[in-house]
């Protein structure tokens, strides 16, 4: 990938951790936390920069990761056309709908109708190789604020995988995990996040003033957010503020106390968390600059609190901690129209419809177009190969209409993104299942908003370029304070994860772990 080699990154002691603690971080941004180090506390971000090794630029190297790929990449050292895990959401041509990645009909819900297991992650994960390594004495659990972020940082031998509904804000888990605390069962019923939720805000942590490169109209108004219970989104909004982190914080600190994590005899433990540090689009303006800077802030002193309460129960000499941004940062709102900035709206569902209508002018009455996911139209391989047509030369004539499309800036065939010999395609070669793949890759031009109307509720996405470096720390374990300029893949921290941890790794790992 072209990515530098890295010298002396750890070094490991001959004492084995008593926990590990697993963090993912969607869309956590190196700038922003370089920008804010001024205003951050000593305990949270601080001590992950100056006690432990700093990753300033974490590539994910595939095209388009969201948060439930790049943490399938950072658990299983692989890539997406290899863990199984290609995006949040895939097609199933059975059910010609979109479902759920991690769906599975066979595991019920608890709390909850939704069905996940990690069936479908094909690879071990770094939680996986944690019991295995423990001949399962060792304990592995996940709380996170999406159900199948959840569902891989607990990986296939976990013990349980808890998350937020974001329909009814209650804890929820799978029936397919077997171990279900009784103080998270409670907690649904004591202290709920429903039964609060009307009386929660969210205000600036700090005057106006110390916020960092803020232009002047920002600095007049403290923003307020509130969360009513009468709001259809309410628990989605919750969800995307640094609010639900606090939460995810007090639920991990009640199994470090219940569980006696990392207290338990020669058993090496393991707690795996998510946070958020996305932009919030629940703002009027479409400028969330300052809501971004004080989630920061926030998420700096949740981490703080965290890490006390692990020194407090283990002790930090005990355990190792890696933290991994997701690799990606989604902040486009569509521009109001007064800038005149060059736009447009794609309809998916009128595309689609006008592809099928040119395909019928060419070959004859019929339905070719069967659906549309996540930036890939799938054809009707059946109704293509009964007119005794080329399901690729039908494929590519698609492509040719597509690209004249207005909003379309490219498209490609699945012949097209698996020809090895063009480079160009290996971020998205690297992002697809063949097996289970689209036939034609559609690439909606940037300043346009993508429409999927082709589903309900419709899914609404202004298409923006976004290049920023995501950091990534590993702390304890004998690894020496540093900070790490050059480029690292991100498939290459489970493998140091685990040698950090003198573990075996995961089974389908593809990048050396940093040198120790």
């Amino acid at each position: 990938m072209g990515l530098v080699t890295i010298t002396t990154i750890v070094q490991v002691d001959a004492a084995r951790p008593k926990l590990v603690v697993g963090i993912v971080v969607d869309q956590l941004r190196t700038d922003c936390l370089e920008s804010l180090k001024s205003v951050l506390g000593e305990k949270g971000f601080k001590r992950l920069m100056e006690q432990g090794a700093y990753m300033r630029d974490v590539d994910f190297v595939v095209a388009e990761p969201d948060a439930v790929s790049a943490t399938a990449m950072i658990y299983t050292g692989n890539y997406p056309s290899k863990n199984g895990v290609v995006a949040a959401e895939k097609y199933n041509p059975a059910q010609l709908k979109v479902e759920p990645i991690l769906h599975d009909p066979n595991s019920l819900g608890n709390f909850t109708n939704e069905t996940y297991s990690p069936r479908n992650i094909v690879l071990s994960t770094i939680s996986d190789e944690v019991v295995i390594d423990g001949v399962g004495l060792g304990a592995v659990y996940s709380v996170a604020l999406d159900p199948q972020q959840a569902v891989i940082m607990a990986g296939h031998a976990g013990n349980s995988a808890f998350w937020i509904s974001e329909y009814t804000g209650k804890w929820c888990t799978s029936t397919y995990y077997k171990d279900v605390p009784q103080f998270m069962s409670q907690r649904n019923y004591s202290q709920s996040i429903g039964s609060r939720i009307d009386t929660m805000q969210w205000k600036p942590s700090m005057s106006l003033d110390r916020y960092v490169a803020l232009p002047a109209q920002k600095r007049y108004y403290p923003f307020r957010h509130t969360f009513p219970i009468s709001d259809r989104n309410v628990y989605r909004m919750y969800l995307d503020s640094p609010l639900a982190n606090e939460e995810i914080t007090t639920v991990a600190i009640d199994y470090l106390r219940n569980l006696s994590l990392g207290r338990r005899g020669d058993a090496m433990d393991m707690l795996n968390i998510s946070y958020t540090a996305a932009p919030y689009k629940y703002v009027k303006d479409g400028d969330c600059r300052l809501e971004l800077q004080d989630t920061y802030l926030k998420l700096d002193s949740q981490l703080g609190r965290l890490f006390d309460e692990i020194d407090k129960q283990v002790g930090l000499d005990n355990t190792v901690i890696f933290l991994s941004s997701t690799g990606y940062y989604d902040d486009a709102v569509e521009d109001d129209a007064k800038y005149q900035i060059p736009s447009g709206r794609f309809s998916v569902k009128r595309a689609t419809s006008l592809l099928n209508s040119y395909l019928v002018a060419l070959h004859g009455n019929g339905n070719y177009v069967l659906n549309y996911s996540h930036g890939q139209i799938y054809l009707d391989h059946k109704q293509i190969e009964s007119k005794g047509l080329s399901v690729a030369e039908v494929a590519e004539e698609a492509k040719i209409f597509l690209c004249k499309m207005s909003g379309v800036s490219d498209a490609y065939t699945l012949k097209d993104v698996l020809a090895h010999n063009n480079l160009a395609f290996e971020p998205l070669r690297l992002s697809i299942d063949p097996k289970s793949a689209g036939d034609i890759y559609l690439k909606v031009a940037y300043g346009w908003t993508l429409v999927d109307d082709s589903r309900y509720p419709e899914v609404v996405k202004p298409i923006r370029a976004s290049m920023v470096l995501t950091p990534a720390f590993i702390m304890g374990g004998g690894v020496d304070a540093q900070v790490i300029d050059t480029p690292v893949d991100a498939t290459s921290i489970a493998p140091t994860v685990t040698q950090v941890l003198r573990i075996r790794s995961p089974n389908g790992i593809v990048s050396k772990p940093l040198p120790l």
